[in-house]
């Protein structure tokens, strides 16, 4: 029996004696299968020529990127707090040397994760430090290829995870996709953790929105405003996408105001 790990979205099913016929999650209009066809991978043979990168972005802030790049390749945030750390999104290897580096920084008491794409390998994050919970929220509840009953599926519109946490649901990308405030971030300014609910786009100045990036599948227009009027109520001087350097450090509730009004423009 094993957990076979799909090599293109890098998510995790549940169990068993031969791998899937095929990938739920690739086979939807957002991803796609790899044009080799469907593989699979597992976590054994992931970690033999694979590590995990530790990067401290700003205070309380370390990305962790899976290197050589995998699957998606996005990566994950490992969201520091008096009140006890979170993992933010989740990355589909997790070895030895990534749990005592984690450790080392505090643990985590909880992962959250912005839609289907990054669920990845969550359950082994979640028994790794003591069947912690994760938060995702219920539109997305059927694309859960592995379950767990650490996953609590949250209602509404955000869920505090403490005084300093606030999970946002924005749709969009997904019916239940989401993105992470902390208030205390950027020194007190604030910053959104996006993953690509808002893409942060490789100008650093501009995000975007769509249905399916791999392949080219606009948003409308009451969808973007959506988006951004959910975020409308918090501030944030600083914007962190899912992927290396997408990143906006100054005036990003500006930019992902005025990168709606261009992206809205432009469909028209």
């Amino acid at each position: 029996m094993r957990n076979y790990i799909c090599k293109t979205c890098g998510t995790q099913y549940e169990a068993s004696t031969a791998a899937p016929e095929k990938c739920l999650i690739c086979e939807d209009e957002r991803q796609y299968v790899n044009h080799n066809g469907q593989e699979w991978t597992n976590l054994k043979e992931l970690s033999r020529d694979h590590k995990n990168c530790f990067e401290k972005i700003e205070d309380g802030l370390i990305s962790i990127k899976t290197e050589p790049g995998f699957a998606i390749g996005q990566r994950a945030f490992l969201v520091q707090s008096n009140e006890g750390n979170i993992l933010w999104d989740c990355i589909t290897l997790l070895d030895e040397d990534t749990v005592n580096e984690i450790k080392k920084a505090g643990g985590i008491y909880a992962v959250a994760i912005s839609h289907p794409h990054y669920y990845s390998a969550m359950t082994e994050w979640s028994t790794a430090f003591g069947n912690i919970p994760i938060y995702i929220h219920k539109d997305d509840k059927e694309w859960v290829m592995r379950k767990s009953d650490s996953i609590r599926f949250w209602e509404g519109e955000s869920l505090s995870l403490n005084n300093d946490l606030t999970i946002i649901r924005c749709g969009g990308h997904f019916d239940g996709a989401s993105v992470l405030h902390r208030q205390s971030g950027a020194n007190g300014k604030g910053i959104l953790l996006s993953g690509d609910t808002i893409q942060v786009v490789p100008d650093r100045k501009h995000v975007s929105f769509m249905y399916s990036y791999p392949n080219q599948i606009p948003l409308n227009e009451k969808k973007v405003r959506y988006i951004v009027n959910s975020i409308e109520p918090f501030e944030f001087e600083r914007i962190y996408g899912a992927f290396q350097y997408r990143e906006i450090l100054s005036n990003a509730k500006s930019a992902v105001r005025k990168s709606a009004e261009r992206y809205i423009k432009a469909i028209q």
